[in-house]
């Protein structure tokens, strides 16, 4: 992902945490990590709070390493979010979004089955542009949706439907202690992301 694409992915950023830094429950509650993959998986942003969040110079181009993502964000699970014990309340299960605009160039088979090993509340994968390959996306999560342009418009539009399905599953949280658990339960999706089945 380069050029329009990637600079929309820096804007929608932007454009997500200052949305929701306007939320009163996604304050108390929300924490931002940011996982690019080209050739190589880097986690660019630890988990931070929506308050220390500074969006960072976000870069991809080349491959698609969509298993070491996955590996990635598995190992990021395990050392980010904190597990319930008998001493103390853990976090609640992460909400995941993935987006790519291409096919995976490595094992993301074997990528796959470290992320399926961590509980997650809701996984999101957005299939940008007509290169992206839903039929492997449907392999990692059931909700998928597809932007058949990467543009400016439609990928705001992908992250303004972010913001606020962070900004349900936040307030969801706070009133009933209970977390979101599909698609159904988020806002419905803008015209510009397709539902894929």
């Amino acid at each position: 992902m380069n050029g329009e694409p990637i600079e929309a992915v820096k804007n929608g950023v932007q454009l997500m945490i200052s949305s929701l830094r306007q939320n009163p429950q996604a304050i108390e509650t929300a924490f931002i990590s940011i996982i690019t993959f080209d050739s190589a998986a880097r986690q660019l942003v630890p988990l931070t709070d929506l308050a220390s969040f500074q969006v960072p110079d976000i870069r991809v181009t080349g491959t698609t390493a969509l298993g070491e993502a996955l590996r990635l964000t598995a190992t990021c699970i395990d050392n980010e979010v904190a597990r319930t014990t008998m001493e103390q309340k853990g976090d609640w299960k992460p909400l995941v979004f993935l987006m790519t605009d291409g096919m995976p160039t490595d094992d993301w088979q074997s990528g796959l089955a470290e992320f399926r090993k961590r509980k997650t509340a809701l996984t999101v994968a957005c299939a940008a542009g007509p290169k992206a390959d839903t039929g492997v996306l449907k392999q990692v999560t059931d909700n998928v949706v597809r932007l058949d342009t990467a543009d400016t418009h439609t990928i705001g539009k992908f992250f303004t439907w972010v913001s606020a399905s962070i900004g349900v599953s936040s307030t969801k949280i706070e009133h009933s202690g209970k977390e979101v658990a599909g698609l159904d339960e988020l806002p419905p999706p803008p015209s510009e992301l397709n539902i894929v089945v």
